[in-house]
């Protein structure tokens, strides 16, 4: 392996190097990304590079016990396996991004694929009008949850996340759909929660989300398979 580096430029070993940290630390790659001020696309640079040199990547993994799959429909690359170090979602970071998803649904609904957008406020008032979220929740709460969406390639936003405000912009990339399926839910649920009709709620919205996003996706995109990810999520 370190013969195949040393036979690329300075700067493309470098690039390479810096992608494969950025898959074990973002737990994803998208091919685009979008500015959050401007929903501007741009090509992914990382993206770029796992392209050029998948075979070398893919081999690289395989010795950590992870492996490296694309996904052609949402157009990322991202890694699994027992190699991953994992952490495990919290309940409150959990509904945080059903509640993400759930914005997401409503707004490929409304307005189709394009570029999705939602604010902390609107946050908040779809927790307070679906009954998911039961209690005010701290600032340190809500902008732990984010940071971490961030990271995975869940939303994007303009700035650093400890600086966002009721109304700055928040942009949803589709990949928050491989993320907590119905199924994680309601792990977590059982775990976190001993009120029973809660629990229920959470996953008749959880499952209500999955289908409805579903169908608006395959009229968009043509048919895709969810698949669940993760139930712990890559640090």
């Amino acid at each position: 392996m370190s013969a195949y580096l040393e036979e690329l430029s300075v700067t493309e070993a470098e690039q390479l190097k810096k992608t494969i940290q950025a898959l074990f630390r973002q737990t994803c790659i998208l091919q685009v990304k979008y500015d959050p001020a401007t929903l501007t696309p741009r090509d992914n640079p990382y993206y770029e590079v796992c392209t050029r040199h998948r075979n070398f990547i893919e081999d690289y993994l395989s010795v950590l016990d992870c492996e490296l799959k694309h996904d052609s429909q949402e157009h990322i690359y991202r890694i699994s396996g027992e190699g991953v170090i994992t952490e495990k979602l919290n309940l409150t970071t959990t509904i945080i991004i059903l509640l993400t998803k759930l914005i997401y649904r409503d707004k490929i609904m409304g307005e189709g694929l394009k570029a999705p957008v939602t604010t902390w406020e609107e946050l908040r008032s779809y927790g307070r009008n679906t009954n998911l979220i039961t209690r005010k929740l701290t600032a340190k709460e809500w902008k732990d949850a984010l940071t971490l969406m961030r990271i995975h390639q869940m939303i994007d936003v303009p700035g650093a996340v400890q600086d966002i405000e009721d109304d700055t912009p928040i942009y949803i990339y589709s990949t928050i759909h491989l993320f907590v399926t119905a199924g994680d839910i309601r792990k977590l649920l059982k775990e976190y929660q001993e009120n029973t009709e809660y629990e229920q709620h959470v996953i008749q919205e959880t499952k209500h989300t999955d289908e409805e996003s579903d169908g608006v996706e395959k009229e968009e995109q043509g048919e895709t398979t969810e698949e669940t990810v993760y139930t712990d999520v890559i640090k």
